[in-house]
């Protein structure tokens, strides 16, 4: 039997008894005088703030309002810290009621505990980080999978329904801590089976295998090679561009062709795919362009005697230009290594200047369930419907989302373009987003919605322990009208 003086937190599933003093499990809600309450603030965007500071406290408690601080369309209120519609029942904690250019608007805040949900995580590397559907693992557990890669990223899926609910209760918890620092912009160390160990940060470089990325691929092997023939042209007579993808040989090339560049006799160890194009070189790996080799000429066959001549210039390079080496060919034609001319130590650094920082990023994506949905209206496919219709505009945290197609409201965002820790967990386990639906007043009507429950932005006031950040400059203002004219 919980103690006399508990009192029981009805928030999320777990339904703790919370003693004076103290926290429910999620550290999120916690027992005030008898009285439940959530500690974190709620947090309100302003377009433009009164003082200097990015965060200003919303209003001491010892102050008075005065009524004129949320007043105006320069406010929106989010769903950080609002609370969640658990037991699915209850209307959103804020349906906040303003007027827009005239025009009277409605936005329905809630905070949503989402067991569908997980994060993409690009990371902007060449090498190799493990072979594709291979698990991705967070101390010891199993919370995702490597999946396609793109051009200069690697690409991470982790968790999802299965990794937080399907497996042991280890595997949830370390799946749940993993999205929920992962969301919140802070730093994770993940394996791949079979591959490599990588730091994930979102907008920092990732590190694999200690090793701190500096930049993303230019382009794969045939690009680079069109890129910069003319650059290459006259100075070396002939460049090959290793790449896990693509290598590319520039006297092959089309546009070495174009150029005139001569045959060279050059032969490539891997599959041909188009002139100048081949496939499969070598392993994919940590080394020159994303594959497994050290050593550039362990991807060259021996020259051509009937083309290749005594004194051919050949410069390697990966396609970052991390990588690059020089060669002549001796009597018996074969590269022997020179230094590289300063004629093309320009295009080299070229490669690497027009190789963008690497980066990671990190793209939270939920479900917004029926449960979620009935804290809306209670008659959810509406606001489905109304979502479709783009009469109805979904942020979270003031930021914009990408609303996949299909069924349901399946939702996409850069959390680094959201407010710092704007992400909180429930040990079920799940994690706690926060998601913001707004629209005319007149359409909300018509959804069914808890008119009720209404309430004008002049009602929040410091009672409700809030605080003002100020809007990123470049996300949209979330109650701007959007193209077209609709707001």
């Amino acid at each position: 039997m919980p103690d006399d003086d508990a009192i029981r937190c009805d928030a999320c599933p777990v339904l703790c008894y919370i003693k004076p003093g103290r926290l429910g499990a999620c550290d999120r809600y916690g027992n005030r005088d008898g009285q439940l309450v959530r500690v974190d603030p709620h947090v309100v965007l302003d377009r433009a703030l009164s003082r200097g500071d990015s965060v200003v406290p919303f209003l001491d408690r010892e102050q008075d309002w005065d009524g004129n601080i949320v007043s105006s369309s320069g406010t929106f209120v989010t769903a950080i810290g609002a609370g969640t519609t658990y037991p699915d029942y209850k209307p959103a904690p804020f349906i906040i009621s303003s007027q827009v250019e005239g025009v009277d608007m409605v936005t329905v805040v809630t905070e949503g505990i989402f067991s569908y949900c997980g994060v993409k995580v690009k990371i902007d590397t060449d090498r190799h980080l493990g072979p594709e559907r291979n698990m991705v693992r967070a101390q010891g557990e199993a919370v995702g999978h490597v999946t396609t890669s793109e051009y200069g990223s690697q690409m991470l899926s982790v968790g999802g329904v299965r990794h937080l609910t399907g497996g042991s209760r280890k595997e949830g918890t370390v799946t749940c801590d993993t999205l929920l620092t992962l969301s919140n912009g802070g730093a994770v160390e993940l394996t791949v089976d079979e591959g490599a160990t990588v730091v994930v940060e979102a907008g920092k470089p990732p590190i694999i295998d200690d090793v701190r990325e500096e930049r993303m691929r230019v382009g794969c092997g045939s690009a680079t090679i069109g890129m910069f023939a003319k650059q290459w042209f006259g100075k070396t007579d002939e460049v090959v561009v290793v790449d896990d993808h693509i290598t590319g040989v520039l006297s092959e090339h089309q546009a070495g062709k174009l150029l005139g560049i001569p045959e060279t006799g050059v032969k490539i160890k891997g599959r041909r795919s188009t002139p100048g194009r081949y496939f499969q070189v070598a392993e994919p790996g940590t080394g020159w362009g994303g594959t497994n080799i050290d050593d550039p000429l362990s991807i060259l066959q021996p020259f051509k005697s009937k083309i290749a001549w005594p004194g051919l210039r050949l410069l390697m390079v990966s396609t970052t230009g991390e990588h690059h080496a020089y060669f002549e060919l001796d009597e018996d034609l074969k590269p022997v290594a020179k230094e590289l001319p300063a004629t093309l130590r320009e295009s080299v650094a070229r490669i690497k200047e027009n190789c963008e920082p690497a980066l990671c990023s990190v793209l939270f994506m939920g479900g917004a369930g029926g449960s979620l949905r009935a804290g809306v209206t209670e008659n959810p496919v509406r606001l489905t419907n109304s979502v479709r219709a783009a009469l109805t505009r979904v942020t979270c945290g003031g930021a914009p989302v990408y609303i996949w197609p299909g069924g349901g409201i399946t939702f996409m965002v850069d959390i680094s373009r959201m407010p710092e820790n704007a992400f909180g967990y429930v040990p079920t386990p799940a994690l706690v987003a926060p998601i913001e639906f707004t629209l005319k007043l007149a359409d909300y009507a018509e959804l069914g919605g808890y008119m009720d429950h209404v309430r004008k932005l002049a009602s929040i006031h410091s009672e409700e322990g809030q605080r003002h950040l100020q809007h990123r400059a470049e996300n949209p203002w979330p109650l701007a009208k959007a193209p077209g004219g609709r707001s």
